[in-house]
């Protein structure tokens, strides 16, 4: 960083604490103290990956078009490369979200291994330099979303991002957060390519090591965030839950490889799931290591379908598949309550746009989905779609008389 950068990054700080951008506080006070969320302030936008509702994930334009878009925060996995540089992407293996498959230069790359329990064949972030990733393009994960974008892109690195956020932060006199995740950080240790003291010291380098930095750290692995708490990480920090589908029949989570619990545990032949996460108990031990959560949206609202004669989830709405858009919501749960109980913050994931992803009482708009979660009190959302969230907000805030 330059020496010009580090008046911009205090201002930034202080911009973001004067905002009340943080979400962190462990009581309301003011004229906002009516509001549900935990310290009282209106709940944050994240931009799960960027715009990847629009632009193919974790790129800079991604970032740059949420954050156009009124972002308040982006969001990003980090993995490392070969050589030990952080960069952003959502998979180790870079078949999912790259062009590497098209590369005849890397062919001889492709292997079959196992991630975190689950075995995957493709090509691995460890296997590549960055100045060969960097000759990647990025792709599309979902094919509804726009495909024209294949490609045009490149991976980019979490220092890239960290510059884009201040960039952007000045120029538009907003601070824009960074909410970084340590992605597979056991796989990567096991590599001998940990990522978390080069995580550490990007923040110590951006003047962002502190209480009321714009960053949020965020991991599904415990041992990730006590170990960066014990080597000095000063941030807001946000324990990820994970789930791995919901039951039709009865709206119950079900878990399964490698959404059943964080992979640490599976290594240690601790055999519970992530569901012990979100009991009093588990929020008083994450409160010990961190400030916030970050889970599953149906650890709070859940979904149910409708059960035919022969026991099977019914195609309600007769498109051939069984999604959410086949479902109804049911009654959200305590989580919310019982986390703000317990002094942390609600962050849940992932909102977004598409119709197999609604529940049928949404009607097809994602507005509504966002209004149930932000009356119950999140103090904020990861969503694809940052414009439908900012919208739905708006709502909220019209409703709420604010």
């Amino acid at each position: 960083m330059s020496k010009l950068q580090i008046p911009a990054a205090a201002t930034a700080m202080i911009a973001f604490t004067a905002l009340g951008l943080a979400a962190c506080s462990t009581s309301a006070t003011g004229p906002s103290s009516r509001l549900a969320t935990l310290d009282g302030q209106p709940p944050l936008v994240v931009a799960h990956r960027g715009a990847s509702g629009y632009l193919p994930e974790e790129t800079i334009e991604a970032y740059t078009r949420a954050i156009e878009l009124g972002a308040d925060v982006i969001e990003m996995d980090l993995i490392s490369t070969k050589d030990g540089v952080l960069i952003m992407r959502h998979d180790p293996n870079l078949a999912i979200s790259t062009d590497v498959a098209t590369r005849p230069e890397f062919a001889a790359r492709k292997k079959t291994i196992q991630v975190d329990g689950e075995t995957q064949t493709g090509w691995f972030s460890n296997d590549f330099t960055l100045e060969e990733i960097k000759r990647l393009g990025a792709i599309s994960t979902d094919a509804e979303r726009p495909q024209q974008f294949n490609g045009r892109f490149k991976v980019a690195t979490f220092q890239e991002a960290i510059d884009l956020a201040k960039a952007k932060s000045r120029e538009t006199g907003r601070t824009i957060a960074v909410y970084p995740e340590t992605k597979n950080p056991t796989y990567f240790r096991d590599l001998s390519l940990p990522l978390e003291d080069k995580l550490i010291a990007l923040l110590e380098a951006a003047g962002w090591n502190s209480r009321n930095a714009p960053v949020f750290v965020q991991s599904f692995e415990p041992g990730s965030l006590k170990y960066m708490r014990s080597k000095g990480l000063k941030t807001k920090v946000v324990q990820l839950i994970d789930g791995d589908g919901i039951d039709m029949k009865t709206g119950a989570m079900t878990y399964a490889v490698p959404a059943d619990r964080p992979y640490e545990w599976t290594k240690a032949g601790d055999r519970r799931n992530f569901d012990v996460m979100v009991t009093p108990a588990g929020l008083a031990e994450i409160k010990t290591y961190a400030d916030g959560i970050g889970p599953w949206k149906r650890y709070i609202v859940s979904v149910k379908g409708t059960i035919g004669p022969d026991g099977k989830p019914v195609d309600v709405n007769h498109d051939g598949k069984i999604n959410d858009a086949d479902a109804t919501s049911m009654a959200p749960t305590s989580l919310v309550a019982d986390a703000h109980k317990a002094g942390l913050f609600v962050h849940p994931f992932t909102f977004r746009n598409e119709s197999r992803r609604l529940a049928s009482d949404y009607k097809g708009d994602g507005t509504n989905e966002y209004l149930v979660f932000y009356r119950l009190g999140v103090d904020g959302v990861f969503t694809d779609f940052t414009d439908t969230a900012l919208a739905a907000r708006s709502a909220w805030a019209k409703e709420a008389g604010r």
